[in-house]
This record gives structure tokens, C-alpha cells and sequence, in this order.
């Protein structure tokens, strides 16, 4: 056992609710942006981009969390630190990174800033992040003139398209988290000068306590001593007890202190409530030279800066401070610092370096290449740096705090000017996994399933957490949903939950009965929930609208259809059938040790059947999904009278069929008396049923698709010249590079191949389905061909047409393969998955990049560039590949 696994072994998990909370009390939680998150906005017309902006936060003080550049907070958000600079030429102090609002760029919001995520461990004993700093001013007014100047079909204009990082003028500012104890934090922040001439830059780490005072608390922190080099700063806070902040460098920085409050003349134009120190007079000490707002050595604050300046950083130098923040006197049940762990700061680094490379050897596996090694691990780094804090309350956030301006009244309506109304219950103050710490700083409940399956391998406890959160009373909706995302609740994500938690127990080691039984008892009310709310007709067909494939339909299937018309889906309906397979599975693992789960496994298979035949039916139902000309499921739209007509476009939602399926294990019939009985039943009474239950060799399948459907599914997946790309499975057939147009419900509809960003913005945001690859149905996809290998089924061509045939296996491993290749190198020195803005040479090439989606031809990254989220599934494929290798050279042996 390495000394990380033996960390894990030892923390409780954050929403654990234990009063020792270990290793995990302190980790990167700090957001990369709060503002114009839905937590901050108290608007009427619920434009949160523009009520709390990029300007504003720098003046304004936060309600609900804090942001900043590599930063690290306590689990709760009370105590935060972080890194802000200044190169002498910026109009305003480095404290957070920028990026566009949702109507400033031309393809939705969109960071306009270079960091990655170098490293990091799941007890938050050590990581790394790197950010690329430019040594002239920042082009803000420049990046946002241009992006409001193009438009849909011009590309994103982005920081290195401004010539501002030309000859390398930039510092690389690496900051490493390690720590000695559990409270015991050191905090290096170093900044290389890549440029050619000596530049100036201000490194200034800021400690400063989140501003709940202002908002009812009455326990307010307070941060106090002589700021020497000896005493350090002392930090006291009512619940986390006291702290110690001290610093290590060449030389003594200057110690500049104000309060974490709202300067109101700067964010509102108002000395209404102005506060003696606001939270921006460092910035106005550092770059205007005004120190007017900065508090007497003598008088407690809230907001610290050391400030140490380099006036000539020569070319390829670099400058290294430390700071280190220690518990003193620490709060009952939670940890002081051990003496013996008490070293030099550089030395608890190299130690902390030297068990996450010990760690990583271990998870990932030797038979990982070096390159998909350095994949895997950077992948990981990105999940556990966009672990956050999100806190929001939604009743209080409604109805506003005591002592605060009453909220507008529209804020109580429903969408588009209220938001989550509906949620009164959701009460979050949790650590979650996000998918981007910037462009998506709040979960969203079907990304979170990815990252879990991801997390598994590194901390399955904090993946079950993290499932079994999101299906708490104080999230899931009392009827039974679970939370979409912070901009609607309400919304409809895929229910990829019970496939997740599966995944997750099985890389656990098949062990954690008490959590498969907590997940499954949840998710029989969420079934519930769409079975009541998503199959309006009982037809066993679904509905679902969004489903997270915005962008891929005609129209958008959200909306609702005229007056007595409603949409049958082929995805909706797919993953209905995907999600009984999942509780199918569970429900059988359960009742091995637990008889009451085997009645529930009926339920499950019969509900599945049911699906099955509405989903098969060949001429014999009003509504029919399948397309026996085109081989392909298409949805339909059902009119008043009961007819219906298919919308024949080929997109991923005829594909989902391909995911629901299921290998009953062999020990089933021995050990389900009920579930073996009512599926016999079902065979002698309801044959039709049944045809959906396949008996090959000994081995029972339950799949959507018969052999014929599969066959031709396949033809279709598996065609170069429709969604088979380079570099995995596109989300449309680029027989659209042609668009088609067609007549729905009155009106011309066109969908067109787009392989990169959305050319449309009828969807709102980046996001787009038209055409590229997306990495969550990719790993849905390959999962499913492993089951339906296990069939009687002949070799398929792949490609397509080829001439060259395999088994499905090997196609899964191969499309895996295409997935992994896109973080390789290639000969022209490039990753596939290099975004168009990315710069070449070694200071780049050097970091990966993990994008939202891929280009649909060229395999280049798109959308938000820090997703580790639902992307990083790509270390799941490596450790995966790794394994399947071993085990081939074990049996070869």
C-alpha cells in the first residue's frame, strides 16, 4: 500500500457529517469563477452573466463562495487562499481568471486565460497547477470587442490570437499545495520569465476569510499580528479555530491588509454602506499607488496580502516563495499540526512529489505506455482540482438574507426570470465535482456520474459519496428528480446514475453492499419519477426533451409542441430501457445476500420487456421508432388523432439503442427463485415479451436490439463516412455535411454537419451535438459493445466497407483506442485534441489539454478547455487498457 492509499484508507468523506475530517478539510475547493454563477445573481430578469460581472467582482463581495488562481480553501469555504500577480502593466490586479459571458462570445462563455492542472492526489496532500501569465497588459477591452464583432461562423478570438504571448513573453507561475498534516499546508508559488527581456511581476498570495458577517453571522474572523517573518500572521475563526500564516523567501514581502467587504462606490456608484476597507483596496495599493483603503497594523481584518516584487526577473529565471499555514490552537475533534511532520517547507514538497508519483504508478499500471501514463495522470489532476465548494440554499437565496434588500419579486416566478423555484428544499454546502472549474463552477447531475466512474480508480469512496449525494433529501427533488444543473434544476438530464454506481461498485472491488443499497433504494424513486412524468401516454415510449444532447434536434425538443402534439424519443426512451438494465443489475447483486431484491428484479426485467416491445414493435404500435428502410431509430412527433410521423434524421440518438443491454450472471437461476420464475412465466405467457431475452451458449442477454437491428445499427456506427471519425463516434452523420431540410409542424427545419463549435444559438451557451465527439456516449457506447460481444454474432467490418473484420470486443478496443489517440502526439508534433488556439512548441506541447468535445474530422478540442470532467473518462480507458493487457499476458502465460 503506498502512503496515499494509506491516507485514504484513514479520511472520512466530506459529506460524511464526522467532526474530523482529516486530510480532506483542506483542499483546492476555491472556484475558478463565482461570479455570474446563479448562486450570485439577484436580478430580476436572471441574467446572471451580467448582474454580478467580471468587473464587478474585483470590487464586490461574494454571497454564496469565492474564486481566485490556484487556490485552496477549508471544505467549508471560511478560510481561502490563493495567488494574485502583477506584471506593472495590468489596469488591474491577477486575482481570478477571465473570460466571456454567455453573450460576449461569439460561442458562448468561454475562458479566455492558459492554466493546467499538473498533479494532484485525492487526499489533497499534494498538487500542482501551472498558469501562463502575459507581461504586458491584458487585452481585456481587445478580447471582448473582437468576439462581440464575430459571429457564428467566424472562430473564438482568444488570448494568444492577440500577439500578446509572442516570443514567450509570459511567466510560467507553478503553485504547489503540500502538506505536512492535515493543517499543516505549504503553499510554493514560483514564476519562470520565458521571454526574452527582464519584466517586472508582483507575486502576491492573499489569505482572506469569506464574508458571512454580512449576511447574519454574527461570529465574525479576524486576521491580526505584526506580519514579521518570525510571528507570521494569526487567523482565528469561531469554527475552524486558529491558524498561523508564515513565509519563507529572500526577501521580507510587504503585508497589506483591508476587509473582505463590498467597495459599493466602485461596484454600484453609491457610499451607501461603504466599507472603511474594501476588498479591492490591495488592488488599488499595488497598481494605483492609492493606499487610502488599507487597514492600520493595528486593527483585525479579514483580507491579507503579502506582496513581494521583482522589478527585473531575467530571462529563463525564476523567483520561488513560500508561504505556510499551520492550525494552532484548532477547534475540538480536528487536527493540529504533528511535530514530527514539522520540516521545511521545500521538503514536505519533494516528499508529497515522491508518494503521488508512487501513488500513480500503482492506479494506472505499468502497461500503460509513458505517454498515456502522463494522460491518465494529468486527467486525474483536473478532477481533483475542479473538486468545489457549492453552497446554495435555495429557500434563503429566494426568499433573501436578514438584513438585505428584499429580492425582486421575479425572482419567484418560474423560468426564464425565476430560477429554481421549484427546488425550496435544496439546501448544498458540499464539496462536489465540477465539470470545469470555470465555465461550469456548479455540478450537473449527469456529468457527475462520469467523473465518478473516473474517481473510482483513484478514490472510490469520494465517487460513492458523490453519487449517494446527489440522491440526499436536501438534493433529490421529493418527487423523485434529480438535480439537472444550477441554471434549472428542473431540466432533464440522461439518468446515467445506476450505470454509474455499478461501475463504481465494480472498480471497488464488487465489495460495498451498504452503498449499492443506499444508491438503489434512491434511485427506485427516481425511476419512478420519469416512468410518471416522462411516459405521458403509458405507451412505453419517452419523452424527455433536453436529455443533455442540446444542439443534436430540428428544434429544440424542450420546447413544447402545439396544443395536443408531443414528441416520442429514441433517446429518452433508450435510456429508460438503459436505466432497468442498470437497477437490473444492481437488483441481482443485492439479492444475493438480500431475498427482498429479487421480487424488485422482477420488476425491473418486466419493466424492461415492456420498453423492449414498444421499442420493437414492427407495424404493430401508432408510433414507431425504428426505420426498417434506413435501419435506424428515429424520434416522432404524435399528433392529436393518435398517428405519428418520424423525424428522419441520423444522429446520436438513434445510436443510444446500442447501450441498453445486460448479461445475466450465471449464478442468477439458482439464486433468484422469483426472478428465474417470473421470466419463465413471462416465456409461456407473454412470448412476445420475451424476445428481447436471448439464450446463447449458456449465457442469457437482454438487449434492445435483435441481431438484424444490431447488425445494421452497426453498419451505420461503424461507417467512416457517417459516425465513425478518426478519433471516436461522432454525434451525427456527416451525411448532413449536406443539410436537409424538412417541414415540422408548419415550419422549415434544417440540420447540417457541424463538426465544431455550434453555428447556431438557439441552445445558448458553447454547447454542441452536431457533429463532434463527446466522450460520455463514446464510453457508453464501447461499454455496451463489450456486452453485445458475448452474442452469437458474426465479425463486423471496421470500418465499414473496409474488408477488414472484427469482433465486437476488439471494435470496443479499438474505439477506445480512438478515444485514448487523441491525447497522443502525432508526427506533426501535435495531440489531435491541441485546441486551434494553442500555440506549438515545447511550453506547450508539454500540457494536454481536456476539452468539452472534439472536432468531428480533426479530433481538436473544443468548448470549455479545463474539462476534466466527463473527458477525463479518458484515464478510466487507459487504466482499463492497461488491465485488459495485463490480464492477456497473464493468460498467455
Amino acid at each position: 500500500m503506498t502512503a496515499e492509499h494509506d491516507r485514504l484508507a484513514r479520511v472520512v468523506a466530506p459529506t460524511g457529517g464526522a467532526p474530523d475530517e482529516g486530510w480532506r478539510l483542506w483542499g483546492p475547493y476555491l472556484a475558478g469563477r463565482q461570479w455570474g454563477t446563479v448562486r450570485e445573481d439577484y436580478s430580476a430578469d436572471g441574467d446572471a452573466w451580467d448582474n454580478f460581472d467580471f468587473d464587478q467582482a474585483q470590487h464586490r463581495a461574494y454571497r454564496w463562495g469565492e474564486d481566485g488562481i490556484g487556490g485552496i480553501c477549508d471544505r467549508y469555504g471560511f478560510l481561502n487562499l490563493a495567488v494574485a500577480l502583477w506584471n506593472g502593466n495590468d489596469d488591474r490586479l491577477k486575482e481570478r481568471y477571465f473570460g466571456l459571458s454567455n453573450g460576449q462570445g461569439n460561442h458562448g462563455e468561454d475562458a479566455k486565460e492558459y492554466w493546467w492542472h499538473l498533479d494532484a492526489t485525492p487526499t489533497h496532500s499534494y498538487a500542482e497547477l501551472l498558469y501562463r501569465y502575459p507581461q504586458q497588459a491584458f487585452p481585456y477591452a481587445d478580447l471582448r470587442a473582437e468576439n462581440d464583432r464575430r459571429g457564428y461562423g467566424d472562430e473564438e478570438y482568444e488570448l494568444a490570437d492577440t500577439g500578446i504571448l509572442a516570443d514567450d513573453r509570459f511567466f510560467d507561475v507553478l503553485v504547489t499545495h503540500a502538506k505536512a498534516s492535515p493543517t499543516d499546508i505549504v503553499i510554493e508559488i514560483s514564476a519562470t520569465n520565458h521571454g526574452p527581456d527582464p519584466a517586472r511581476l508582483d507575486l502576491v498570495p492573499q489569505i482572506w476569510f469569506r464574508n458571512t458577517w454580512s449576511w447574519g453571522d454574527p461570529r465574525k474572523p479576524s486576521i491580526t499580528g505584526t506580519g514579521s517573518a518570525t510571528d507570521g500572521l494569526t487567523l482565528s475563526h469561531g469554527f475552524l479555530g486558529d491558524y498561523r500564516l508564515t513565509w519563507q523567501a529572500d526577501t521580507e514581502p510587504e503585508v497589506l491588509r483591508c476587509d473582505n467587504e463590498t467597495n459599493t462606490v466602485a461596484a454600484f456608484g453609491s457610499d451607501l454602506h461603504q466599507a472603511t476597507y474594501p476588498k479591492d483596496a490591495v488592488e488599488r495599493a499595488i497598481v494605483y499607488g492609492d493606499r487610502s483603503g488599507l487597514a492600520p497594523d493595528d486593527i483585525p481584518v479579514t483580507k491579507a496580502a503579502l506582496r513581494w516584487s521583482f522589478p527585473e526577473i531575467q530571462p529563463g529565471a525564476t523567483v520561488t516563495v513560500r508561504v505556510r499555514l499551520t492550525a494552532q490552537e484548532p477547534a475540538p475533534g480536528r487536527h493540529a499540526a504533528n511535530i514530527e511532520d514539522y520540516v521545511t517547507p521545500r521538503r514536505v514538497a519533494e516528499v508529497r512529489k515522491a508518494e503521488a508519483d508512487e501513488f500513480y504508478d500503482a492506479v494506472i499500471g505499468a502497461e500503460a505506455t509513458a505517454e498515456d501514463r502522463a494522460t491518465a495522470r494529468r486527467a486525474f489532476a483536473g478532477l481533483l482540482w475542479c473538486k468545489q465548494l457549492f453552497r446554495y440554499d435555495v429557500r434563503r437565496w429566494l426568499d433573501g438574507d436578514p438584513g438585505q434588500p428584499t429580492p425582486p419579486p421575479q425572482r419567484l416566478q418560474r423560468q426564464p426570470l425565476g430560477r429554481n423555484t421549484d427546488w425550496t428544499h435544496l439546501y448544498l454546502a458540499d464539496i462536489i465535482s465540477m465539470p470545469d472549474e470555470w465555465e461550469y463552477p456548479w455540478f450537473a447531475s449527469w456529468d457527475l456520474a462520469f467523473h465518478c466512474v473516473a474517481l473510482a480508480h483513484i478514490d472510490p469512496g469520494f465517487a460513492k459519496d458523490q453519487l449517494t449525494l446527489i440522491c440526499r433529501e436536501w438534493a433529490m427533488h421529493p418527487n423523485g428528480q434529480l438535480p439537472a444543473y444550477e441554471w434549472n434544476f428542473s431540466d432533464v438530464n440522461p439518468p446515467v446514475h445506476a450505470w454509474a454506481a455499478w461501475q463504481v461498485y465494480q472498480l471497488d472491488g464488487a465489495r460495498d453492499r451498504e452503498f449499492l443499497t443506499h444508491i438503489a433504494a434512491k434511485l427506485l424513486l427516481n425511476f419512478g419519477w420519469w416512468v410518471n412524468r416522462k411516459d405521458t401516454d403509458d405507451s412505453y415510449l419517452f419523452e424527455g426533451g433536453f436529455l443533455g444532447m442540446d444542439n443534436i434536434g430540428l428544434f429544440d425538443r424542450s420546447d413544447p409542441l402545439p396544443d395536443g402534439h408531443h414528441l416520442e424519443q429514441s433517446d429518452a426512451t433508450s435510456w429508460m430501457a438503459f436505466f432497468c438494465l442498470g437497477m437490473l443489475a444492481i437488483s441481482w447483486e443485492l439479492a444475493r445476500t438480500d431475498r427482498g431484491w429479487d421480487g424488485i428484479a422482477s420488476k425491473f426485467l418486466e419493466h424492461f420487456l415492456l420498453i423492449s416491445e414498444a421499442m420493437t414493435s414492427a407495424g404493430n404500435a401508432a408510433v414507431e421508432l425504428w426505420n426498417e428502410s434506413d435501419g435506424f431509430y428515429y424520434d416522432a412527433v404524435v399528433f392529436p388523432d393518435g398517428t405519428s410521423r418520424q423525424i428522419p434524421v441520423r444522429t446520436m440518438v438513434g445510436l443510444l439503442p446500442l447501450v441498453a443491454v445486460a448479461v445475466q450472471p450465471d449464478w442468477v437461476e439458482d439464486t433468484l427463485p422469483d426472478f428465474t420464475e417470473r421470466l419463465g412465466w413471462l416465456a409461456r405467457h407473454r412470448p412476445q415479451l420475451t424476445d428481447a431475452v436471448l439464450h446463447v451458449h449458456d449465457q442469457t442477454t437482454l438487449a434492445l436490439l435483435d441481431q438484424d437491428r444490431l447488425q445494421k445499427l452497426l453498419t451505420r456506427l461503424l461507417d467512416e463516412q457517417e459516425f465513425l471519425s478518426p478519433h471516436g463516434i461522432r454525434a451525427v452523420s456527416t451525411v448532413y455535411r449536406t443539410p436537409v431540410t424538412m417541414e415540422v409542424e408548419g415550419v422549415s427545419r434544417t440540420l447540417a454537419y457541424t463538426p465544431a463549435e455550434s453555428d447556431s444559438g438557439l441552445f445558448g451557451g458553447n454547447s454542441n451535438w452536431r457533429g463532434p465527439v463527446w466522450f460520455p456516449v463514446n464510453v457508453l457506447i464501447t461499454d455496451a459493445l463489450r456486452s453485445h460481444a458475448l452474442r452469437d454474432l458474426d465479425d463486423v467490418g471496421f470500418p465499414t466497407g473496409s474488408g477488414s473484420v472484427r469482433d465486437l470486443a476488439a471494435v470496443a478496443d479499438a474505439i477506445d483506442d480512438r478515444l485514448i489517440s487523441l491525447f497522443r502526439i502525432g508526427p506533426d508534433g501535435r495531440r489531435p485534441s491541441d485546441p486551434r488556439h494553442v500555440p506549438t512548441g515545447p511550453l506547450w506541447q508539454a500540457h494536454p489539454t481536456f476539452s468539452e468535445y472534439f472536432h468531428g474530422d480533426e479530433g481538436r478540442g473544443l468548448g470549455a478547455s479545463h474539462q476534466t470532467g466527463w473527458t477525463a473518462v479518458v484515464a478510466h480507458l487507459i487504466c482499463q487498457q492497461a488491465q485488459r493487457t495485463t490480464q492477456q499476458k497473464e493468460i498467455g502465460k
